[in-house]
């Protein structure tokens, strides 16, 4: 099983950007995706994730309203997009799949994307 994450770069406060995470060797049809950020000297936290079901979603406070997170089950690609980012976005973006029901816990996610930065400057 591979995770690709893409779409990271600068951008200036207020920005947006599109992440996307395609999986190989799994099917997100009956997996749950969850984006995770890890900034500079901080711990990894929960960002958002999707349910391989009815696509309920969850979304951390600090990020409701602004990010969105989607599914393209044909092309096996999941999407985090994310408006009006903030400088304190800034961190390494990492998307994680695993089998059945999302979950909020990373430690929950069997299977890791290799993180791409994303950096908002103010």
């Amino acid at each position: 099983v591979q995770l690709q994450a893409s779409g990271g770069g600068l951008v200036q406060t207020g920005g947006s950007l599109r992440l996307s995470c395609t999986a190989s060797g799994f099917t997100l049809d009956y997996g749950a995706i969850g984006w995770f950020r890890q900034a500079p000297g901080k711990e990894r936290e929960g960002v958002s994730c999707i349910s391989p079901r009815d696509g309920s979603t969850y979304y951390d406070e600090s990020v409701k309203g602004r990010f969105t997170i989607s599914r393209d089950n044909a092309k096996n690609t999941a999407v985090l997009q994310m408006n009006s980012l903030k400088p304190e976005d800034t961190a390494v973006y990492y998307c994680a799949a695993r089998r059945f029901s999302m979950s909020k816990a990373d430690y929950d996610y069997d299977y890791w994307g290799q993180g791409t930065l994303v950096t908002v400057s103010s």
